[in-house]
């Protein structure tokens, strides 16, 4: 395994939930991580979140690591969820909520 795989897969595996995007929460830098960010503070829920514009490796070695071409990318225990338009998807069919749920994420306090 690559450093850079060893380093994501720490991330992964450490934080219950964790988003891969562009910026941060207070300032995401693409409508599709703005979006992402909005759904998961909807939601409520404790996650933690990587900023791939300051680490190009992270930046090309998470779109290998999830075999998914695009940023955002959502992770809950360990699981790749997807992407903003999944992350839509599943919110609006109330897939995710019970994801959360199920998984016992934590909510933000």
């Amino acid at each position: 395994m690559s450093d850079t795989n060893a380093r994501i897969a720490e991330i992964v595996n450490g934080n219950d939930v964790v988003l891969f995007m562009k910026g941060t929460p207070l300032f995401p830098q693409c409508g599709f991580s703005s979006r992402a960010i909005a759904i998961l503070d909807h939601l409520g829920v404790e996650y933690a979140s990587v900023d791939v514009l300051q680490d190009m490796e992270i930046r090309q070695g998470i779109k290998a690591f999830s075999d998914w071409p695009t940023i955002p990318q959502l992770y809950v225990k360990g699981e790749f969820v997807g992407g903003s338009d999944i992350m839509m998807e599943m919110y609006e069919a109330g897939e995710l909520q019970q994801l959360m749920a199920d998984s016992q994420v934590k909510t933000a306090s």
